[in-house]
């Protein structure tokens, strides 16, 4: 259970610089984690600490900061209005910290963001990308829309589809892949699920399953006058495949994700006329990496 509400100084802005004495990255940690989780107890899980430090610590940053950055009630852990803007300020300046206290001599590492799946493309990309900097790739997966990289956890990042509206990112086209049908086996959609062909035009007659989070497929993409109806959402791609196949639902997904995604009650079905789905690099409009950049540059298809 997460921590009930607490005594800490009521919101009224940070000290001043003279206040951040008692500051320490450990602090910071702490309150990203459970400002990214909305939990302690998960928050305690991801940086392998008890609860009770975990609370006492961001609790100390509290008072350092004479604020209160969490609202905390037994259920759930909300930013204040202070809480949201500190975590806006370090959630992307933290790992670029981390990097510059690396050792001297260590290798310096490009953190590729992605979601659900990483195109099989970018193995080679990844490959030249080390040969030719001595960089290591470290992949993080992360569901959300930008992949980590609004928040700092990665330094470029492949998407799938378009970036979100004022994401603040540069994109450049990857790669694209052609779209399957995912059908459930049982109930309405079973008949589907013995097709070996479907037409994308076909299932705007068919509820349509969306992942809100890092899906490509919504019913905009079909005719205004003839679009699916929405049956359902999922905010993450186990969650979308678990929905088409209990049967609320026709789901489409990129090829090369189904291909390497098995599921007993669901068959991926071959679509035609469908629109592919782009496959974009995204890069921070400011501050980026200087090996975010390189990668970037590296041989795309082009510009976003």
């Amino acid at each position: 259970m997460d921590e009930t509400p607490s005594t800490t100084p009521t919101a009224g802005g940070p000290r001043g610089v003279g206040g951040l004495d008692g500051v320490e990255l450990r602090h910071l940690r702490a309150f990203l984690a459970v400002a990214e989780e909305r939990s302690f107890t998960h928050a305690a899980d991801r940086l392998r600490v008890g609860q009770p430090t975990l609370t006492r610590t961001v609790r100390s940053l509290e008072e350092t900061l004479a604020t209160r950055l969490l609202d905390r009630t037994t259920r759930r852990v909300e930013l204040t209005t202070d809480g949201r803007r500190l975590y806006t300020e370090l959630a992307p300046l933290l790992p670029r910290l981390a990097t510059a206290l690396r050792a001297p001599g260590s290798q310096p590492v490009l953190r590729l963001g992605f979601t659900s799946l990483l195109p099989a493309a970018c193995a080679e990309r990844n490959a030249a990308f080390e040969a030719a900097t001595g960089a290591g790739v470290r992949l993080v997966r992360r569901d959300t829309p930008l992949a980590g990289l609004d928040t700092g956890e990665s330094d470029v990042a492949v998407l799938r589809g378009d970036a979100p509206p004022d994401a603040g990112v540069r994109t450049r086209v990857l790669l694209h892949e052609p779209r399957v049908a995912a059908v459930g086996r049982l109930g309405a959609a079973g008949t589907l699920a013995r097709r070996r062909v479907l037409d994308w035009a076909e299932l705007a007659d068919h509820p349509l399953v969306v992942n809100t989070v890092t899906g490509s497929t919504r019913p905009e993409l079909w005719p205004a006058d003839r679009r699916p109806r929405l049956a359902c959402t999922a905010d993450n791609f186990d969650e979308w495949l678990e929905a088409v196949a209990a049967g609320h639902g026709v789901g489409v997904a990129p090829q090369e994700v189904a291909m390497r995604h098995t599921h007993p009650g669901i068959r991926f079905v071959r679509l035609k006329n469908a629109p592919p789905v782009t496959v974009h690099l995204a890069l921070p409009i400011r501050g980026a990496h200087p090996l975010a950049e390189r990668f970037f540059e590296m041989g795309a298809e082009g510009t976003g």
